[in-house]
């Protein structure tokens, strides 16, 4: 049987930020994801779509009820979200409550894809595995682990996502 399609929603987040060299701040211009999925020779059915480009800190409950609401009226089943670290548990705990009956995998970076020493790369190739495998549910894939919404934390002294 032929892998289903995933979509992928871009929220922003250190993905897909760009360092500005001129005064040193880091910015959103457009998503990194085509080109990753370029570079990863990505051969799976995906469908990208762009629903915001913010810091997650800047992410209000707006927000996550948007994201929600195109989780649940997209036609795939399999959906990767990208989003910043520091409240992707927070967006996933409110999918987790909000959305049945589909995979969703929310994935990030600690460092920015175009400073060539990303995890990004590594952690998106993680996630469309882990959406392809897993049962219906809300899950966070960084750093080649794959943690339920609801038992997930992120260790902000270490820098990384744990069970919780």
């Amino acid at each position: 049987m032929p892998p289903q399609p995933v979509r992928i929603f871009v929220t922003g987040g250190t993905f897909d930020k760009e360092y500005n060299e001129r005064n040193g701040t880091l910015f959103f211009q457009d998503t990194h994801v085509p080109e990753m999925l370029r570079l990863g020779r990505c051969l799976l059915d995906t469908a990208i779509q762009t629903l915001l480009m913010i810091d997650s800190l800047e992410m209000s409950e707006a927000d996550r009820r948007l994201i929600a609401e195109h989780c649940r009226i997209a036609p795939e089943t399999r959906i990767v979200i990208t989003h910043g670290t520091d409240t992707m548990v927070q967006t996933a705990a409110h999918l987790g409550r909000e959305i049945q009956g589909k995979t969703i995998v929310l994935t990030g970076a600690m460092v920015p894809y175009k400073f060539g020493s990303s995890d990004g790369l590594f952690n998106m190739g993680s996630a469309l595995a882990f959406v392809q495998t897993l049962p219906p549910g809300v899950y966070i894939a960084m750093n080649g682990q794959v943690f339920r919404w609801d038992r997930v934390r992120k260790n902000k002294e270490k820098g990384v996502f744990e069970a919780d």
